[in-house]
């Protein structure tokens, strides 16, 4: 009987074993399965560590099969089988959970509906006929994916009528921290874009270029939250406090009790110098991060986009996230009692309110004087309203 006992305890010793190795390959395989998703190596990755784990596992735990009755061996095998399975499993549910969160990103929004003379376009358009119609050398113009759809509206009231690539023509949407490089490195003749960050300033005088910002619009800078969150409004002290970790959960702010998840933006974004000007000399804390393809293959760390989690908050400015996204899942808040829209904004309630600008830096282009002036005209800053941002003048 004790002979038997024995048996049974070096057969459930070897089984054990052989789980703990198993678990081992599967541990080597799972980190293999987020490499190769990073990667981007492998699209339908899923078969292939499979396939590649059951080989490996067979390799390894063959000293301890020749060991084990046939019946072990079955058990053993299926058992690493299901746990290979679960670690499977999980990675895609908790893959699937993250990417079922809607994100608030620049390419959500599809800029060929505010292309100039696009017959579907939804760009603004003046009552009579503009009193500037520029000819010859047009000004080559770039900017934020928010302002995209004013500047637009500039370029089908005095450029000729042809059409203008987004993304390689004299009218170009790069976003703001390219379009600041653009203008630096002088391939562009004016950009419209929020006020640069510091780093921008110490680029262009690095260069020994003079931005110089010609404000054209007022614009509110927004903070927004998923629509079941039942916080709807901060003061701006709170949110200097959440984005330099010193509050940290919602129950601090009225909210129920879980963990704030803070996004912010990429460095030199016109929404993340915006917040930096908010918070003054507070710290900044670290922002949630994502790792993505680099290129040649390399991976690098940046920024994670705003995702519609619970307990998320995030910010960009109100024509954006309110005209151009249109998403019904999210909140936006008021900011020391006031609601941001263009009534606050024009009448300077709101608290958070900045100019944008057109802006330039040296160039010799001998229409975009004329063109500036255009813009501050009359007719100018009606197209500015009827986009849906606050006029200067």
């Amino acid at each position: 009987m004790a002979g038997e006992f024995l048996v049974n305890s070096s057969s459930l010793l070897k089984i054990v074993g052989l789980l703990v190795v198993s678990s081992i390959i599967i541990f080597i395989s799972f980190i293999a399965i987020v490499f190769t998703n990073l990667m981007g190596l492998i699209k339908f990755y899923t078969p292939f560590i499979i396939v590649l784990t059951l080989g490996i596992l067979v390799f390894v735990t063959n000293g301890f099969f020749t060991f084990l009755k046939p019946k072990q061996l079955k058990v053993s095998f299926l058992s690493f089988l299901s746990l290979c399975l679960v670690a499977v499993i999980v990675y895609e549910s908790i893959d699937a959970y993250h990417n079922s969160f809607e994100t608030l990103a620049d390419q959500e929004v599809d800029l060929y509906q505010y292309q100039p003379f696009n017959q579907l376009s939804k760009v603004a358009t003046l009552e009579e006929e503009s009193t500037l119609k520029l000819e010859g050398d047009l000004p080559v113009l770039d900017g934020a994916t928010a302002l995209y759809p004013l500047y637009s509206a500039f370029v089908q009231a005095t450029y000729p009528k042809k059409e203008y690539e987004i993304y390689h023509s004299e009218v170009m949407s790069n976003k703001t921290t390219d379009a600041y490089q653009n203008l630096i490195k002088g391939s562009v003749d004016i950009i419209f874009v929020a006020g640069p960050s510091e780093r921008q300033l110490n680029q262009a005088k690095n260069r020994g270029v003079e931005l110089k910002l010609t404000p054209i619009g007022r614009e509110a800078f927004v903070f927004f939250v998923n629509a079941k969150n039942p916080v709807e409004g901060l003061t701006i002290q709170q949110i200097q406090d959440i984005y330099s970790g010193k509050i940290t959960n919602w129950s601090e702010v009225g909210g129920k009790k879980e963990d704030i998840r803070a996004f912010q933006r990429p460095a030199d974004s016109g929404s993340q110098t915006a917040l930096e000007k908010l918070m003054g000399d507070i710290p900044i804390m670290a922002a949630p991060t994502e790792d993505v393809v680099a290129g040649m293959g390399g991976i690098i760390e940046q920024t994670a986009n705003y995702r519609n989690y619970k307990n998320a908050i995030g910010y960009s400015f109100r024509y954006f996230s309110m005209d151009m996204i249109h998403n019904k899942s999210i909140r936006h808040l008021k900011i020391d009692g006031v609601f941001p829209d263009k009534e606050t904004i024009r009448n300077n309630q709101y608290p958070i309110s900045s100019e944008f600008y057109a802006v330039t830096a040296g160039t010799t282009n001998p229409n975009v004087e004329a063109f500036i002036e255009w813009i501050l005209s009359k007719q100018g800053q009606s197209l500015v309203e009827n986009t849906g941002y606050v006029p200067i003048n």
